[in-house]
């Protein structure tokens, strides 16, 4: 049985957005060279501009611009070695993201930084996001192929990671003490799973809406708010765009071991802020990193765990402000964290 250990922690701080003069001067200029050597192409820069916030395997990136793996790996390469990129090995693949840590008082972290923000200033063509969203259906399909074999053991075999009282818990604690302090009305949870946080959230909201691409876990769901007798539960099938397309918006919004199933965490972060309230709240429990990876095939999990760093930058792009965070550390060797990231009325609508 697992215990966990729990660990609060304050909020993480955004990394500064620019060196200060003096450490510019003082630092030496050849810690550039590489930097701009290695962005110099236009190639890279385009690989730089699609890892923005999504993390793609070699053979994924190879698929996207129609090159062979090996001169796809001399670029990553490359770059990694220039820091513009890290490698982030998830099971027997290895995938690149761009750093999640930069120091900002180094000179070759705030060169980093203003490559990253002058690329990211250039539009993707649309014949290279529509692959990209090939990429992401692909594994989409993975994850709800995953879930349409495994329906009926989705509890064992979530419990094989963590027991679901050991994050429900304190995510619950955590929207409890919220909702006393504000007038909420509304909830989303995205992938409910077979809908065990779903009576949490009918007694604290009078509406809530459950929304799930399984089918099968959607079923499930439903069973439980009928045995519940949870009348204020809407059940939709599908992903968020169906909710941005039917114009709604919710107080709270709530992930319980999502992140780590979705094709593209990053976008949840958006589609979140995008589905809120002005002062409306994500809250989000998931593994962090870790190398565990039988999980990909007894869990059917896409992504093994998130640096807490991640979530923040994935935040901050998504004009939300991180909050709260807690760390669950399990005897079996994952960790959880529990955060809650803010949209305030600065980030607009």
């Amino acid at each position: 049985m697992n215990a966990p250990l729990t660990t609060p922690s304050t909020p993480a701080q955004p990394a500064a957005d620019a060196a200060s003069p003096e450490a510019i001067t003082l630092a030496p200029v050849e810690l550039l060279a590489p930097i701009f050597k290695a962005s110099g192409d236009p190639l890279r820069l385009e690989i730089l501009r699609v890892l923005r916030r999504d993390t793609f395997g070699v053979l994924e990136l190879s698929q996207m611009f129609d090159m062979r793996q090996s001169g796809m790996s001399h670029h990553l390469k490359v770059m990694h070695k220039a820091g513009l990129l890290e490698p982030q090995r998830e099971g027997n693949a290895i995938f690149y993201r761009r750093p999640v840590r930069l120091d900002g008082d180094r000179l070759s972290d705030f060169a980093i930084r203003q490559v990253f923000e002058a690329v990211d200033r250039v539009p993707l063509a649309p014949e290279l996001q529509d692959k990209i969203e090939a990429i992401r259906a692909q594994r989409a399909d993975q994850s709800q192929a995953f879930f349409a074999r495994h329906a009926e053991q989705f509890r064992e075999q979530q419990e094989l990671i963590a027991a679901f009282d050991v994050y429900a818990t304190p995510t619950a604690e955590l929207i409890r003490k919220r909702a006393r302090r504000r007038d909420w009305h509304s909830a989303l949870e995205i992938g409910p799973g077979e809908g065990g946080f779903l009576p949490v959230l009918s007694a604290l909201f009078p509406e809530v809406v459950a929304l799930d691409n399984s089918r099968d876990m959607l079923a499930k769901a439903a069973r439980t708010c009928i045995e519940g007798r949870l009348a204020n539960i809407d059940l939709v099938e599908g992903v968020t765009d169906v909710l941005l397309g039917r114009g709604d918006a919710f107080d709270l919004v709530v992930a319980n071991m999502v992140l780590h199933h979705v094709p593209s965490p990053a976008d949840m972060f958006l589609d979140a802020a995008a589905l809120m309230h002005p002062n409306g709240c994500f809250v989000v429990s998931d593994l962090c990193s870790h190398d565990q990876d039988w999980a990909k095939a007894n869990c059917g999990d896409l992504w093994l765990g998130f640096e807490p760093e991640e979530l923040t930058r994935w935040a901050l792009d998504a004009g939300l402000i991180a909050g709260e965070q807690l760390f669950i550390g399990l005897r079996n060797g994952f960790q959880i964290q529990v955060r809650e990231f803010w949209k305030t009325d600065a980030t607009g609508s």
